[in-house]
C-alpha cells in the first residue's frame, strides 16, 4: 500500500480511465491523487488534440472554467485579513454601481415591478452567491448570461460583447436584483464581480494580485489567464461533447489578455498547478511552509452558509440542479460537503467544478486531494457529470483507500 492506498484498487483506477479515452468518451484527461502530503497517483490517457494524435501529457494546460471561482475567493479572503474589507462591510464603497439598489418583487416575473433593497449588499453577499444576481433561474438570465467574460464567451459561442471591468459594472448595475441581499443563491456573477471589487480595493489589475498573492508563492508556475505562445503546444484542445472542437491552440481565445479579467471562470492552469492550490485548502491556509490563508479563514470559508430554504431551492431549472443541495452546501466560493453516504467524501469536503470538464476535491477527514482534468465543454452540468466518468473516478478512488 502506498499512502494508505490498495495498488489493486489504484490499478483498477487508471484501467477505468483510460478506458473512457479508450474508448473515445472523451478525447484524453488526467488525474492525480495526493494523500498524507504526498503524491498517490497519476495518469494520463488519450490525446490532447485528438485529430493531431497528440498524446494528453501531465502538464497539460486545461481551461479552468469555474474553478477560477475558488481562487478568486481565497484572494477577497486574504483582503479581509489585512483589515482591508470586513465580511459585513457594504460593498458600495468600491462598486458604486451596485449602491441604493432596486428589488424585483417576484425572480420571475417583470423587472419594472421593484421595490427598495432591505440593506446594501456585502462581501459575504457576494462570496456565498448572494447578492441578488446570477444565472439560474430568474426573468433576467439572459442578461446576465449575456454578461459572461471573454474568452470564456467565445468558447461556449456566446454573443457577449467584449467590455473592461467599469464597462461591465456599469452594464451590470443597470438591472434590478432579483431578489434582496442574501434571500437566493445564483450561481457565477457574483465571482466576477468580486474580481472588480479586488482590483478596486488593491488599486491592481485583478490578474497582478492572483499572480502576486497566490500563484507566485505556491509555485503555480503554470497559472494564469493568457497562455503564452511558447506554451500553446500543451494546451489541450477544447471539444464539445459532441466532439466539435470549441477552442484549438493555434487560435485559442485565451491568446491575449482579455479587455474583462473574469473571476469567475477565465484561468488556464495544469493538473500539478491547481493541485498545489487544493492542497493549501487542505492544509487549513499553508502549503510548504507558505501560508496563503490562516487556518480559521478556510475553516470558515469550508462552512456552510445555506439556509434551510436555500437548500430546498434549485437554482437552475429541470433537470440540470435539481439535486444540488441534498449532500452538499455552499460556503465562500466552495461547495461544501455536508453529508456523507456509504464510501465518499467526509463531511466538510470542499470543491467545486468547471464547466470545460475539470474538477477537483480537498477532504480534510481522508487528508486526500483528487483531480480530474478532462476538456469537453458541458460535460459537467449543475455540478454534476453527465457521463459516469466522474463518479467511477470518485468511487474507484475512495473503494482504493485502505486506512
Amino acid at each position: 500500500m502506498a499512502n494508505g492506498f490498495s495498488a489493486d484498487g489504484l490499478a483498477l483506477l487508471s484501467r477505468t480511465l483510460t478506458g473512457y479515452a479508450d474508448r473515445g468518451e472523451v478525447a484524453g484527461l488526467v488525474a492525480m491523487i495526493h494523500r498524507d502530503g504526498e503524491l498517490a497517483q497519476v495518469d494520463t490517457a488519450g490525446w490532447r488534440d485528438r485529430e493531431a494524435r497528440q498524446p494528453m501529457r501531465r502538464d497539460a494546460l486545461f481551461r479552468m472554467a469555474s474553478m477560477t471561482k475558488p481562487v478568486t475567493a481565497v484572494a477577497a479572503l486574504q483582503l479581509v485579513e489585512q483589515g482591508r474589507i470586513g465580511l459585513s462591510d457594504p460593498v458600495d464603497r468600491w462598486l458604486p454601481e451596485l449602491a441604493d439598489r432596486k428589488v424585483m418583487r417576484d425572480p420571475l416575473g417583470a423587472p419594472e415591478d421593484v421595490v427598495p433593497a432591505s440593506r446594501p449588499i456585502t462581501l459575504e453577499d457576494l462570496l456565498t452567491y448572494r447578492f441578488g444576481l446570477g444565472w439560474g433561474r430568474s426573468a433576467l438570465a439572459p442578461q446576465l448570461f449575456s454578461l459572461t467574460a471573454d474568452p470564456v464567451a467565445s468558447a461556449l459561442g456566446i454573443p457577449a460583447e467584449s467590455s473592461d471591468p467599469d464597462a461591465w459594472m456599469r452594464r451590470l448595475g443597470e438591472l434590478p436584483l432579483i431578489a434582496q441581499p442574501g434571500e437566493l443563491w445564483r450561481y457565477h456573477t457574483a465571482s466576477d464581480v468580486l474580481g472588480v471589487l479586488i482590483g478596486r480595493i488593491t488599486g491592481q489589475p485583478f490578474e497582478k494580485v492572483l499572480a502576486e498573492r497566490i500563484f507566485e508563492p505556491l509555485g503555480m508556475v503554470d497559472t494564469g489567464f493568457v497562455v503564452p505562445e511558447s506554451d500553446r503546444e500543451r494546451l489541450t484542445v477544447l471539444y464539445s461533447r459532441a466532439g466539435e472542437v470549441l477552442d484549438h491552440p493555434d487560435a485559442t481565445a485565451w491568446a491575449q489578455r482579455p479587455r474583462f479579467v473574469s473571476g469567475g471562470a477565465g484561468l488556464i492552469s495544469t493538473v500539478d498547478d491547481y493541485a498545489r492550490f487544493a492542497r493549501m485548502i487542505l492544509g487549513r491556509g499553508e502549503l510548504d511552509g507558505t501560508r496563503i490563508l490562516t487556518g480559521d479563514t478556510v475553516d470558515a470559508m469550508a462552512r456552510d452558509r445555506l439556509t434551510p430554504a436555500q437548500h430546498a431551492d434549485p437554482p437552475f431549472n429541470p433537470p440540470m440542479g435539481q439535486t444540488m443541495w441534498e449532500e452538499q452546501g455552499f460556503g465562500y466560493g466552495v461547495q461544501v460537503r455536508t453529508r456523507q453516504d456509504g464510501i465518499g467524501p467526509g463531511v466538510g469536503a470542499v470543491s467545486w467544478p468547471g464547466g470545460f470538464g475539470t474538477w477537483w476535491i480537498a477532504d480534510p477527514r481522508h487528508d486526500l486531494v483528487a483531480l480530474l482534468f478532462v476538456q469537453s465543454s458541458n460535460i459537467i452540468m449543475g455540478g454534476d457529470w453527465q457521463i459516469p466518468l466522474g463518479e467511477d473516478f470518485l468511487s474507484l478512488t475512495y473503494r482504493a483507500l485502505r486506512d
